[in-house]
């Protein structure tokens, strides 16, 4: 199957992803907006982990009206920049076109869906290790994998289907039956991790596990994420947490994204992995004051950090 594919949001994610299914042939469309002249002269570079890809042509626009109606189209803007996407996205859009969201956290997908109409949305898990090294060269840590599924209701022909043109494109993708269950599976990950990397001083996972009081902390917060998920009616066993550490300890010295972002003074997507988990968690009742004080102690540093840079507050606090 052969897809007209939008790539919105152009970093480590949108750029691997994009890239390995331009290089098997689909038909791929990148937005973007700094590097544009650099990937077009030099296209993209996709490496580690036994991998070595050069993508010399790439098709690349600093405008979505330039690209046109798609049949798929991949979101991968940090959740920061998800105000702008029903400005964005419109141009891409033909009557059945796909969103699928390639973002962290909660809450993308119904962004989407009252934009656009939940039945053309879609979710995407991406459990993989990338840094983007410059401009044009993405590098990957880890084998990984992504999970998709639909944002309402099980999966269908056009999930396996998209699934699949991932597959034929040498990644490794599976279907899930319940996206919601499984976002929440992702935050038991993202919840501790990006945090304690920031707040322990700028160190990787692997630092993280070797140190046994950080290590508590990160099982201690995995705990309530799996409490919440549950009194939010999405069944995540206790195991998870077991399961987030033995993966963590094969992925080595693994800086994740967030603590990437400070490190490069960029916004952090605060809301979307702290806030809105939080803001669910305290709808339904579920007790989860180490969440509340990572998020609070993030949105703080945050706020600080951006002042000074003069780039304004963060995003609407929890209420």
């Amino acid at each position: 199957m052969n897809y007209r594919i939008g790539i919105v949001g152009s970093g480590a994610i949108g750029s691997y992803y994009g890239g390995k299914l331009a290089a098997a042939g689909q038909e791929v469309h990148f937005l973007m907006r700094g590097d544009l002249a650099e990937i077009r002269r030099r296209g993209l570079h996709l490496m580690g982990a036994g991998e070595d890809l050069r993508i010399p042509q790439i098709n690349c626009y600093n405008s979505t009206k330039d690209i046109g109606p798609c049949d798929l189209v991949l979101i991968a803007v940090k959740t920061i920049a998800n105000s702008v996407l029903p400005e964005l996205l419109p141009p891409l859009l033909h009557e059945r076109t796909l969103l699928l969201t390639l973002q962290n956290g909660l809450g993308n997908e119904e962004l989407l869906a009252d934009h656009f109409g939940a039945e053309r949305v879609l979710g995407g898990l991406c459990f993989i290790c990338l840094t983007r090294t410059s401009r044009t060269t993405i590098e990957r840590a880890d084998v990984g994998h992504i999970s998709i599924g639909e944002f309402v209701g099980p999966p269908l022909p056009r999930t396996r289907e998209i699934a699949g043109v991932f597959q034929q494109s040498g990644l490794n993708c599976n279907v899930v039956e319940n996206l919601a269950l499984e976002r929440w599976r992702k935050l038991v990950w993202n919840v501790p991790f990006n945090s304690l990397s920031i707040l322990a001083g700028g160190i990787d996972t692997e630092s993280i596990l070797r140190d046994d009081q950080l290590l508590d902390s990160t099982l201690a917060v995995m705990k309530e994420v799996i409490h919440a998920a549950n009194l939010c009616g999405h069944a995540l066993e206790d195991s998870a947490a077991d399961e987030q550490i033995k993966r963590t300890q094969t992925m080595g010295p693994y800086k994740p994204s967030t603590l990437l972002d400070f490190q490069g003074g960029r916004p952090l997507e605060i809301e979307a992995i702290w806030g809105e988990p939080l803001r669910r968690a305290r709808a339904v009742g579920a007790a989860t004051p180490r969440l509340q004080t990572l998020y609070s102690v993030l949105r703080s540093v945050d706020r600080v950090r951006q002042e000074a840079a003069g780039t304004g507050p963060s995003l609407k606090p929890v209420v």
